[in-house]
């Protein structure tokens, strides 16, 4: 089974090691498309004038106070690079906590989940890359809109199987399985005059998806259907309905 996640807008650079190994990556075959996005964006973040910095924030979606992403991508290259589970401090991976799994679970956590991304496509939690800034809606100069970009690369790179879907809208743009497969949703449930009200809440929803995560790897399952998902996430005490088929819902009371 496959486990995908969404990155984190937030990220820790790396204080020491050596740069990113494209050839060391999951599925190293997108090492050259990997390549290309990532010269194009240091490219663009190289130029210094006023002008130019301008239009990088405008390209990568950024604002006027998130100018030292412009520098730190320009860097990309030679940066040092850690662990993706590292790099990514979002809150869904703050939720996961894999550092204090135990050995077994971090395993079983590092075998299954990926991480789609809009500079490396898809990287499992133990690849090493350096911290960046770019998301998968940017049109990069040269490389075009990158979901796009990624969706034709990915489609025929991803191995097909059991896929837990817990990635955004856009990132779940980037690769669609054509196997058994269910999408995540977590639902907050509360009392309003009296009568049940569900909404999603995206903080919440990206905590719980990653506690969910934890529980997952923690319990050390081997899944062979759908079914067997839902059957677990139960009995780790979760409310899980099936409202559709390939959709999951988590429906929580306490955030």
């Amino acid at each position: 089974m496959l486990i995908l996640l969404p990155p984190s807008e937030g990220k820790t650079p790396a204080a020491a090691g050596d740069p990113v190994d494209h050839d060391q990556l999951w599925l190293p075959g997108l090492a050259t498309a990997r390549r290309r996005v990532i010269t194009r964006l240091v490219a663009m973040c190289k130029r210094t004038s006023a002008r130019s910095v301008a239009d990088s924030l405008r390209v990568l979606g950024l604002s006027e106070g998130q100018k030292d992403e412009i520098p730190r991508n320009a860097a990309l290259p030679d940066a040092p690079a850690a662990p993706a589970v590292e790099v990514y401090t979002g809150v869904l991976y703050e939720a996961l906590d894999a550092a204090t799994l135990p050995p077994a679970a971090q395993s079983w956590l590092f075998e299954r989940a990926v991480v789609f991304s809009g500079l490396w496509g898809a990287v499992r939690l133990g690849d090493r890359i350096p911290a960046y800034r770019c998301s998968v809606g940017v049109s990069l100069p040269g490389v075009g809109g990158l979901t796009a970009y990624w969706k034709k690369q990915l489609r025929p790179a991803v191995p097909e199987g059991l896929v837990l879907d817990l990635r955004s809208g856009a990132y779940g743009a980037m690769w669609s399985p054509a196997g058994p497969a269910a999408t995540v949703r977590v639902l907050h449930e509360r009392l309003v005059g009296g009568v049940p009200k569900r909404a999603v809440v995206s903080h919440f929803n990206k905590a719980t998806k990653g506690r969910i995560v934890r529980a997952l790897a923690e319990s050390g399952a081997e899944f062979g259907s759908i079914g067997d998902v839902v059957a677990t996430l139960r009995d780790l005490k979760y409310t899980v309905e099936e409202p559709a088929p390939g959709q999951l819902d988590v429906v929580v009371t306490e955030l």
